[in-house]
């Protein structure tokens, strides 16, 4: 008889999940400790977009199969194999993680655990945080050494997260004995044969980690080149092309432009540098404060490069930014690069219009200070200066001829070398972008 699987947090990750886990057969119940969004998922509302998530997420529902609950008692009762899903935040005013989500789920439903199963971490954690869940765990839990804890981080991309889910590249467990790898192989079984790495609770924690801080280190890399670009009047697209060749380096991640930002890799990497400080190996990451600079770095460059596009000021100046989100296919603006711009923008005198397709309800909510449009040509309509700040298809699609007519200058500052350069200068546009002459 299969499993029944509970989700411990509704988060982007926990809805993803608890969809997935459902659509593969398994009975699954979700549960938050917020009583609206659970009243909002049983009755199939999607909290997020994420394409494909919601007809998985209905299906589920429809099938009897997925269910969502604010009861601890409820879920310990329900549940074989337990995955906590819940966020970890950067402390504010620090660098480091914030765990009190986890330690409170903890805390939570140990008590109420009182026959065997099995806990298993997803959410990204500082290194050593499995082994003091694990013996919080037996201290709470009635069954004590029946409960055991696993550790299993996501590597979801958002805009994919239902493809990563169902056809993972690999998968990661950390256990510390037969019965856990062997329950969690079973829960992955319907997946097919996908490469899983078993190992240690440390080590498991450290393979997100170490992910994000390799991927934020080859974006800024390329944007460090297009720094020097810029000053030797090169330019850094000809340079990411013919790098992308060597099959050691590879063309992903590998465009130069505004930077990245989002929940994950800004906050990842500076709990990364802040968990290495406390184990004494700080050293050993301290490149990554210069990762974290660079990365700034291009968000001040792009304002600059706005301001000069603008005749060296803001005052009196209308700029229109297409894009909020901190990626396409996201509505999501957590440490978006665009907001931050459009935000500085504003603050230095600027009148701003921001338009994103799908963010644009977020960015609202957390900037009523700017204006918004509803459509691309609404957003640009009289701006001296347009800004390309999140490579959204329709922005890219954009016909220049047609917003050349509804803007007071042709001026366009391509925040991430996602256009036509030719096409838009032909167009009349002056065109500008990051680490291109």
């Amino acid at each position: 008889m299969p499993y029944r699987l509970t989700v411990i947090g509704t988060g982007y990750l926990g809805i993803t999940h608890a969809s997935c886990m459902a659509d593969l057969g398994f009975d699954v119940l979700g549960l938050d400790i917020d009583a609206d969004k659970v009243r909002r998922l049983n009755s199939g509302e999607l909290p997020i977009h994420e394409p494909g998530l919601e007809p998985v997420l209905r299906r589920g529902l429809d099938s009897g199969r997925l269910r969502f609950t604010t009861s601890y008692e409820e879920a310990a009762a329900f549940g074989d194999v337990h995955f906590v899903c819940v966020g970890t935040p950067q402390k504010r005013g620090e660098y480091a993680a914030d765990v009190s989500y986890m330690d409170s789920a903890i805390e939570s439903l140990a008590p109420h655990l009182d026959r065997e199963c099995l806990v298993v971490g997803k959410s990204t954690v500082p290194v050593g945080t499995a082994e003091r869940l694990a013996d919080l765990l037996a201290r709470l839990a009635p069954a004590g050494v029946e409960v055991e804890l696993a550790w299993n981080p996501e590597f979801l991309r958002e805009g994919y997260a239902v493809e990563d889910t169902l056809k993972p590249d690999r998968i990661v467990i950390g256990v510390r004995s037969e019965r856990a790898e062997k329950m969690l192989r079973e829960v992955y079984q319907p997946l097919g044969d996908i490469p899983m790495v078993v190992t240690d609770f440390a080590t498991s924690e450290l393979v997100k980690t170490a992910a994000n801080a390799f991927l934020a280190t080859k974006i800024s890399f390329i944007n460090a080149m297009a720094e020097v670009c810029e000053a030797a009047h090169a330019d850094v697209t000809q340079l990411s092309k013919a790098l992308s060749y060597d099959d050691r380096i590879g063309g992903r991640f590998l465009n130069a432009g505004l930077g990245f930002g989002g929940g994950c890799l800004p906050k990842d990497i500076r709990a990364f540098m802040a968990r290495a400080g406390e184990l004494g190996a700080d050293q050993a990451l301290t490149f990554l404060r210069e990762v974290d600079a660079i990365n700034m770095r291009r968000r001040a460059r792009m304002v600059d490069l706005a301001r000069e596009l603008a005749g060296g000021s803001f005052h009196g100046c209308t700029v229109g930014v297409l894009g909020a989100a901190f990626k396409p296919n996201s509505d999501d603006i957590r440490d978006s690069p665009a907001l931050d711009v459009a935000v500085t923008i504003g603050a230095q005198g600027g009148q701003v219009t921001v338009y994103d397709p799908i963010a644009l309800g977020n960015a609202r909510k957390a900037h009523p200070e700017l204006h918004y449009g509803e459509s691309a040509l609404e957003a640009v309509r009289g701006a001296h200066v347009v800004l390309l700040l999140t490579e959204w298809p329709e922005f890219v699609d954009l016909d220049p001829e047609e917003l050349g007519k509804v803007v007071a200058a042709r001026r366009i500052v391509d925040g991430r070398n996602a256009l036509n350069t030719e096409t838009w200068r032909s167009a009349g546009w002056h065109y500008r972008a990051l680490g291109r002459p």
